[in-house]
C-alpha cells in the first residue's frame, strides 16, 4: 500500500496540464533570447548605436558562445534545486538582464547585454523550461512534452511580428524593458504557482504509453556514465547538426533562395511554412516518441535534414521551395522534442539536467558557426551548393550512428 505522501503526490491529469502550461510559458518567453525575435532589433540597435554590422554580428556571436559555459553548471543546479526554483530564479535574473541592457550605449555594453540575453534566453531558460516536462510528468511523457514545445514554439514564432509592431511605435530600449516585465510577470508565477514544489517519484511498474519498451528506469545514469554510451553521442550530435545547419541556412536564407531564383519577399515567406510544420511535428514526434525506438526517430530526422540541406541547392519558387521550408522546419523542431524525451527515457532524472546541460552547451556552439560556415563556403565558391553538398554529409553520418549504437540497459553497467 502506498504511503499518504505518496498518493499525494501521484500525478494527474491535473498536474500534468499544470506542468505542461509553465513549460510553454517559459519556453515561449525564451523568444526575447532567440535569433528569430532578436533580428527584429539589428537595424534600429545598429542605427542607434552607430555600429557596424560586422561588429554588431560579432557582439552576438560572443554572446551566443557565451552560453557554452555556463549550461554544464545550470544543469546540476536543476538537479540539486529542482526546476521550480531554479525557473523562478532565472526568469527574476533574465527580466533583470533585458531591463538593465536596454541602457547599452556602446559595443562592450551592447556585448554584455547579448551575453545576459543568449545565455538567459536561448541557453538557461530553455533548458530548464524543457527540462520540466521530463521531471514531473513520467506517464505519456513524450506527448506532453510534444505539447509544450509546440505551444512554446508557437510563442516564440509570433514574436518577432509583435515587436516588429512595438518597435515601430517605441524605440527598440523601450521594447527591451518591456520584455523584461512580460518575463518577470508571466514566467514567475508559472514556476512558483502551476509547479509542484515536489515532482512525483518515477513510477515501477511498466509505462503504459511505452508498452513495448518494458519497465522505466530505475537507476539514474550520472553524466558520465550517460557520456561514454553512443546513444548519448548519437542523440546530441543529431541535436548539434541540426541547430548549426539549419542556423546557416535561416541567417542566409534570403540570399540562399535568391541564388535559386526567390525574391526576398518569397524567400521570407517560406518562414511560414516552415513554422507550421515545426508546430505539426513537435507535438507528431512527441507523441510518436511514446510509441517507436529513439534510434529509428533519430534516422527519419537526420535523412528529412539532409534532403533539406541538399534541396535548398535546387529549389526554385513554388512548390518546391514551400517543400524546403516544411522540411527545414519539421527536423529543426522535431529533433528537439525528440532528444527531450530520449534522455529522461535512456538514463533516468537523477541527473537529467547536468546530462542535457551537456548537449544544450554543445548545440549552443554548433549554431553559432553554422552562419559562419555558409558564408565561408559562399565565399569560397561564389554559389552555395558545394557547401551544401558538404554539409549534408553530417546529418548522413548522424543517421549510420544512429544505426550502429545500441539502447543503453536500465542500469549503468558497474565498474
Amino acid at each position: 500500500m502506498p504511503s499518504a505522501a505518496e498518493t499525494a503526490i501521484q500525478p494527474g491529469r491535473t498536474h500534468t496540464t499544470r506542468v505542461v502550461t509553465a513549460a510553454a510559458v517559459a519556453l515561449a518567453l525564451t523568444a526575447p533570447g532567440q535569433t528569430a525575435a532578436m533580428s527584429v532589433f539589428i537595424d534600429p540597435i545598429i542605427e542607434d548605436l552607430g555600429l557596424s554590422r560586422s561588429l554588431v554580428s560579432t557582439a552576438y556571436l560572443i554572446g551566443s558562445l557565451s552560453g557554452t559555459v555556463v549550461l554544464p553548471f545550470l544543469g546540476r543546479l536543476i538537479d540539486r534545486y529542482g526546476p521550480r526554483r531554479i525557473m523562478a530564479t532565472i526568469a527574476a535574473c533574465f527580466g533583470l538582464i533585458l531591463v538593465v541592457g536596454s541602457a547599452a550605449a556602446e559595443i562592450t555594453g551592447l556585448t554584455a547585454a547579448f551575453i545576459g540575453v543568449r545565455v538567459g534566453g536561448q541557453g538557461a531558460l530553455n533548458l530548464v523550461a524543457t527540462t520540466t516536462v521530463a521531471v514531473y510528468v513520467h506517464r505519456r511523457r513524450g506527448f506532453a512534452i510534444g505539447l509544450s514545445s509546440a505551444i512554446g514554439t508557437a510563442g516564440i514564432s509570433l514574436a518577432p511580428v509583435l515587436l516588429e509592431r512595438l518597435i515601430a511605435v517605441a524605440d527598440w530600449r523601450a521594447v527591451w524593458i518591456g520584455e523584461g516585465i512580460a518575463v518577470w510577470l508571466l514566467v514567475i508565477p508559472a514556476a512558483l504557482v502551476l509547479l509542484p514544489r515536489t515532482p512525483p517519484p518515477p513510477p515501477r511498474d511498466t509505462d503504459p504509453g511505452d508498452r513495448h519498451r518494458g519497465p522505466l528506469p530505475t537507476v539514474d545514469w550520472t553524466r558520465g556514465q550517460a557520456m561514454r554510451t553512443g546513444m548519448f553521442w548519437a542523440v546530441a550530435a543529431g541535436v548539434a547538426v541540426c541547430s548549426l545547419v539549419t542556423t546557416g541556412l535561416n541567417f542566409h536564407q534570403v540570399s540562399l533562395l535568391g541564388e535559386r531564383g526567390l525574391t526576398a519577399t518569397e524567400a521570407a515567406a517560406t518562414f511560414l511554412p516552415q513554422t507550421i510544420a515545426g508546430l505539426i511535428t513537435t507535438f507528431g514526434l512527441g507523441w510518436l516518441a511514446d510509441r517507436f525506438s529513439d534510434r529509428v526517430l533519430i534516422v527519419l530526422t537526420m535523412l528529412v535534414l539532409a534532403m533539406a540541406t541538399v534541396g535548398a541547392g535546387w529549389v526554385t519558387p513554388g512548390f518546391t521551395a514551400v517543400l524546403y521550408g516544411v522540411a527545414l522546419g519539421a527536423c529543426a523542431n522535431g529533433v528537439r522534442t525528440l532528444e527531450a524525451v530520449a534522455f529522461p527515457r535512456c538514463f533516468g532524472l537523477g541527473h537529467l539536467g547536468a546530462i542535457r546541460g551537456v548537449v544544450h552547451s554543445i548545440t549552443v556552439g554548433a549554431s553559432a558557426f553554422g552562419p559562419l560556415l555558409v558564408a565561408v563556403g559562399h565565399d569560397a565558391a561564389d554559389t552555395y551548393r558545394p557547401i551544401l553538398l558538404m554539409l549534408t554529409a553530417l546529418p548522413v553520418a548522424v543517421a549510420v550512428a544512429a544505426v550502429l549504437v545500441r539502447t543503453p540497459p536500465p542500469a549503468p553497467p558497474q565498474r
